[in-house]
């Protein structure tokens, strides 16, 4: 974000708010649909330095991943997808944000399962709203699409006529509430 952004978000740290943000994926499953799914155990926080100047830090707790389904759940959580045991945080780590027309592009690194790459979210400032008595709240949305590949999810599983299981691409989408912290 640009000093523009951050007019309304003051300096100081804005703690993401696990209640009332949403880290969710999508992911093609044989060719024809898709898989959805969500981390339920992250955090991070929103530094806004006094020019306005924002920086982001979240971690992910790769093992809170939840598809509604505990045997493709324990599958995910395997060497073969993620590997929780040797690789139990992804986290992202901003290095700039810029303008894209109405909206913003959040530039960051990404780490997942040891490789770290770096990443453009497309971001929406949704705005600050007093809150409800516990101090200012800030909302964000935010997208991008990884290949899987790219970061050591690289488990084959060809179907007989044609294409993959799994699909490469993984669309990842954030809801964020972030509190203005005292």
């Amino acid at each position: 974000m640009t000093a523009a952004v951050a007019t309304d978000l003051t300096a100081g740290t804005w703690a993401i708010d696990p209640v009332h943000s949403t880290i969710a994926f999508t992911v093609r499953h044989l060719v024809v649909s898709k898989v959805r799914g969500a981390f339920r155990d992250f955090s991070g926080a929103i530094v806004v330095a006094e020019d306005g100047t924002p920086s982001v830090r979240a971690e992910i707790a790769v093992g809170s991943v939840d598809t509604g389904n505990e045997q493709r759940d324990a599958h995910l959580k395997a060497p073969d997808f993620f590997d929780v045991e040797r690789f139990p945080t992804a986290t992202f780590v901003s290095t700039g944000v810029r303008p894209d027309g109405d909206d913003y592009v959040l530039d960051g690194e990404f780490t997942l399962k040891g490789v770290t790459k770096p990443v453009a979210l497309k971001l929406e400032f949704g705005g600050v709203n007093p809150g409800m008595g516990h101090g200012q709240v800030a909302g964000f949305e935010a997208s991008v699409v990884l290949n899987r590949k790219d970061f050591g999810v690289d488990i084959d599983m060809p179907l007989e006529t044609g294409g993959a299981v799994v699909g490469d691409k993984v669309t990842i989408t954030l809801e964020i509430e972030a509190l203005k912290q005292a």
